[in-house]
């Protein structure tokens, strides 16, 4: 079996190695959309993160069976066309779960503390060393406990944001496609969600129904203190009306990881925004979350090549 992946610069220190029963893999660091069709024109089965995957790509790989998806979402991949052609797709559901639940509080703990920028005053402008009392601080410094965290969207790291949020001794509530049962959550309606929350966590899909989601008609809804974390996708966001908010102190602060281009060009409204924390996609990059990725593409594709197919999206 001839195997390609793509785009895997950032996995290739993991371990491929189940892989060489099934002939092995060619791995590219990345691809140019230009070359996409070049270097899987031979390919049986193709293993992508963020290349896309449309209707004329899959037009020109006849010879392509099955698509692993590095990942969860598979938003890059033309599911009909990938349904009309017979190819196979899995995708790696649950591997950075607790990774991405991490650092939504990491996030939202610097936005509360300022650790880093307390850090960088004390160290590299001696800022403490200057004061007359045995401590300073240059922030407002908040307490968790007793606010509101609100979840949009409970699929696995939605739960587990709920419940580290509740760990913190705050008030749950949430808004999901799907409405759940979950103790210490309570289930409320989009609207009320951006009302009520000191702090509004995304953790959903880029679809048709979060695409745009927190856009200035939803920001003017917020608390003046609250924040915005967004881990999920930059396109659930509108990065110019975030960039406003924050500006005129429509909300307190924000922290992403994620933009709606990656990486941000250069005129990317929130680069330049006031009270922001921007992290260049790494909520699942942890050693861990990427090693259980890799097994589990890896296992995707050995169980569809044994006819068991794992994970599979279509």
């Amino acid at each position: 079996m001839n195997i390609v992946a793509l785009d895997a610069k950032q996995l290739n220190d993991m371990d491929w190695s189940a892989l060489d029963a099934l002939g092995g893999v060619t791995r590219y660091d990345a691809t140019p959309a230009d070359q996409v069709i070049e270097r899987a024109k031979d390919a049986d089965a193709l293993l992508v993160n963020k290349v896309r995957l449309t209707r004329e790509v899959l037009d020109a790989l006849p010879k392509l069976k099955y698509i692993g998806e590095l990942a969860t979402g598979y938003d890059n991949i033309d599911i009909a066309a990938a349904t009309e052609k017979d190819i196979a797709v899995a995708n790696v559901p649950g591997y950075s779960t607790d990774s991405v639940a991490q650092i939504t509080f990491a996030l939202l703990l610097e936005l509360c503390h300022h650790a880093g920028e307390h850090s960088r005053r004390v160290t590299q402008e001696k800022a403490w060393s200057r004061q007359p009392y045995y401590c300073f601080w240059d922030f407002p410094l908040l307490e968790l406990a007793g606010r509101t965290m609100g979840v949009v969207g409970l699929g696995r790291i939605g739960l587990r944001v709920a419940e580290i949020a509740r760990a913190f001794g705050m008030k749950v509530i949430a808004a999901s496609r799907t409405p759940k049962r979950v103790e210490g959550v309570t289930m409320v309606d989009m609207d009320t969600l951006f009302k009520e929350s000191d702090v509004v966590s995304l953790n959903c899909p880029l679809n048709d129904g979060t695409r745009g989601l927190v856009n200035a008609q939803s920001l003017a809804k917020m608390k003046k203190t609250a924040f915005l974390i967004n881990t999920s996708r930059g396109g659930v966001i509108v990065e110019p009306d975030l960039r406003r908010a924050l500006d005129e102190g429509v909300i307190a602060g924000a922290a992403v990881d994620v933009t709606s281009t990656e990486p941000p060009k250069e005129d990317n409204p929130l680069l330049g925004a006031k009270n922001i924390i921007i992290t260049p996609h790494i909520a699942w990059a942890t050693e861990e979350a990427r090693g259980r990725l890799v097994a589990i593409a890896c296992e995707n594709l050995i169980g569809w090549a044994e006819g068991r197919p794992r994970n599979a999206v279509k």
